[in-house]
């Protein structure tokens, strides 16, 4: 009955729920911040930053079930067998838009462990959420042009060191590091001035997920590249609010860590050249699969449906099952 409300109001109630829901579980992720700094112990703080992680996964888990009550879209998701809620994994996906965060939450809630994003230091400062980024350890970049590279020449490598200190906190505790490594939203416009060689992704940027394998490599279970695809739909978080997005794919495929991926993405060029193969490989399959499920036809896939649309076989794997979203 909710979901017959007009988009707008839709939306107003979606986004009442989720303010509501982070407001919840924001206030107790600040105690146990301040808990977490104020004794300095390592198992204690190692404590805190279970109940820290549980905190988030609750919160993905309030904001999964406003969804499931208003939204109405249909999943087709594909490769989510076998994983572990208690590993370490290095998760790699397109990106085209905020609502890409919903759905890798909502594919990956209490089957793998709490998703740590590698963002812009810029999102720090916005309100109640930046913060609480803030506390649970998400790795904050500052990105520099070329340009200014050129100009401060001392600041070149300073994203790798925040990248190195941010994985060392990953050993401690179950941890999936989440980048998007186009580094960017997709659109047209971009993929234009960049001159992409793929069809619906931008030029891959290696350095990131170089360097969290190349730090944390040895403990990784497993790379899981994920592909997101809107058929028909504009992407925008609002028009997701407002019940406008009907269908959404998702295809993950489970990558081996093996010592091929695992190197010295700063000072071996010879390795560098091979992660960029490796890579620009995977975006010439996940460029595939996106056209494959643009163009194939969609039946109406209830998120609980025993069947659905199989396809892309070379990113998510043949033989792989529907799964059943929680």
């Amino acid at each position: 009955m909710l979901q017959r409300l007009k988009p707008h109001a839709l939306g107003v109630l979606s986004l009442s729920l989720y303010f509501c829901n982070t407001i919840l579980w924001a206030t107790p992720l600040m105690v146990f911040t301040a808990l977490k700094m104020l004794v300095p112990v390592n198992a204690w703080r190692r404590l805190c930053g279970r109940i820290l992680n549980n905190c988030a996964t609750c919160w993905v888990g309030g904001n999964n079930l406003s969804q499931r009550l208003l939204s109405g879209t249909r999943w087709d998701v594909q490769g989510l067998q076998e994983l572990d809620k208690n590993g370490w994994y290095l998760v790699i996906s397109n990106h085209q838009s905020w609502v890409d965060i919903l759905v890798l939450q909502r594919i990956f809630h209490r089957r793998i462990p709490f998703l740590k994003f590698f963002l812009k230091k810029e999102l720090i400062w916005i309100p109640i959420l930046g913060q609480c980024w803030w506390a649970l350890d998400f790795p904050f970049m500052k990105r520099y042009s070329k340009r200014f590279l050129k100009k401060h020449p001392h600041l070149k490598g300073k994203d790798f060191e925040t990248t190195r200190k941010a994985c060392g906190k990953f050993k401690t505790l179950p941890v999936s590091v989440m980048n998007f490594v186009e580094g960017t939203r997709f659109s047209p416009e971009k993929r234009a001035r960049q001159q992409s060689p793929y069809q619906h992704l931008l030029k891959t940027r290696a350095g990131g997920a170089a360097l969290v394998l190349g730090t944390m490599g040895q403990q990784m279970n497993a790379v899981l590249n994920v592909t997101i695809v809107y058929p028909g739909a504009v992407t925008s978080f609002w028009s997701f609010l407002c019940g406008r997005i009907r269908q959404i794919s998702v295809r993950v495929n489970t990558i081996p860590v093996t010592d091929a991926l695992i190197g010295d993405y700063a000072a071996d060029r010879a390795f560098r050249v091979h992660f960029h193969r490796w890579l620009n490989g995977l975006w010439a399959a996940k460029d595939q699969c996106i056209e494959e499920l643009l163009h194939q036809p969609h039946p109406a896939v209830a998120e609980n449906s025993a069947s659905a649309p199989q396809g892309c076989a070379a990113t998510a794997g043949a033989g792989q099952v529907p799964e059943t979203l929680s």
